[in-house]
């Protein structure tokens, strides 16, 4: 019982580990940024682990992909690679059993999507390997980029690195409960005693509402902001940015402001993982302080298919139709007529940076043939 819950509860107890540290036979880490401790794994260590085990095939790739994000996000917190990246807790055993523990049972209950809610971060600080340092952790907080969270008030670190990675890599959706046909309903036990019931609850069900295709909803996110002093000319370079970092539509909307003032609401729909990107372009690009995201859902096999078509005049880049809307002839694979004779792209610098050989006072190079007369 947990606060009067009825719960699960499990304790990973290790004797021969608590004997030996080495026990699982470990392999030669030499890229690990930090001196070798008792309970601490490099990257390659754990695949290792892994790869050698019994467990069933779709159980190891699920634990591999959550470890290489987990390395993934210490790698940028502590500014180094994926491969020299040394763990401390997560590369003890036991947290390898957490991991492989969640796999496994997603794997036995046969489940096809997980989605989680807005998830409770908590706060205050904790005493780690580096340190005190807030709560959530910085490693925490690099993996929730882009996932819903929320503030309960408690002072406690309520998701640790291993169960953000877990939930980020494995789940399909973020936010808003999908529909679906409750069939059972699980509680499993946390060790603190907090001022809530401190148990995670899971639902499993089926899915009770399908889009008109019969396919399954995915979650995206609809990132906006609202301007009204940027120059016209930079727009267009501006979504193009958008689409090239990661968004799956971009697009302006006139609208009338406060005291009659005309302005653009800019519009971008991405995955969960990319709303962090989009934001920091829509800082970097445009006069925004600030705008929401919102959650949407679309039918999970709607997005176009990426794909090339080589011709006369280069290589545009063109946006097939979705396998269940392919159409034959030409009309199966379009793009913008504006691809088809743009040249390659220009590097990348800031839209409100002044071009080279221009002056911000207003003079201009008389080299510049548009502005003879």
């Amino acid at each position: 019982m947990k606060a009067g819950f009825r719960a699960t509860k499990v304790d990973v107890h290790l004797t021969a580990y608590d004997r030996d540290p080495g026990y699982m036979g470990r392999v030669p880490d030499p890229g690990a940024h930090q001196p070798r401790h008792p309970g601490h794994r490099g990257l390659g260590e754990i695949l290792a682990i892994l790869d050698r085990s019994h467990l069933a095939p779709k159980v190891r790739e699920m634990a591999s992909r959550v470890f290489r994000r987990l390395a993934d996000a210490e790698a940028r917190v502590h500014g180094t690679t994926p491969e020299r990246v040394q763990f401390h807790d997560v590369g003890a055993i036991d947290a390898i059993v957490d991991v492989t523990g969640s796999c496994i049972g997603l794997h036995l209950l046969g489940i096809d999507a997980v989605h989680f809610g807005a998830l409770p971060v908590g706060g205050g600080f904790v005493d780690g390997p580096h340190g005190r340092i807030p709560v959530p952790g910085p490693a925490t907080a690099e993996l929730l980029k882009g996932f819903p969270t929320l503030d309960t008030g408690i002072r406690r670190e309520l998701v640790s690195p291993t169960g953000a990675a877990i939930l980020t890599t494995l789940a399909t959706g973020a936010g808003a409960m999908p529909a679906m046909r409750v069939t059972t309903v699980g509680y499993g036990a946390g060790t603190m005693d907090l001022e809530t019931p401190n148990v995670l609850r899971v639902f499993v069900g089926e899915a009770a509402v399908t889009a008109p295709t019969g396919t399954p909803t995915e979650t995206i996110i609809q990132v906006e902001t609202t301007v009204d002093d940027m120059s016209p000319q930079l727009y267009e370079p501006l979504l193009e940015r958008l689409l090239e970092s990661g968004a799956l539509d971009a697009w302006l909307t006139p609208v009338i402001m406060k005291r009659s003032r005309p302005g653009v609401v800019l519009t971008a729909l991405c995955e969960p993982g990319r709303v962090a990107d989009l934001s920091r372009l829509l800082f970097e690009e445009s006069p925004t302080i600030g705008g929401p995201a919102r959650h949407r859902a679309r039918p999970g096999d709607l997005q176009g298919v990426p794909a090339r078509r080589a011709g006369h005049h280069g290589d545009p880049r063109v946006r097939g139709d979705p396998p269940h809307r392919a159409r034959p002839g030409p009309r199966g694979a379009r793009g913008p007529r504006a691809g088809a004779h743009r040249g390659p792209p220009a590097p990348l610098v800031p839209l409100t940076e002044p071009p080279a050989g221009t002056t911000v006072g207003g003079a201009f190079p008389a080299s510049d043939p548009s502005l003879r007369r």
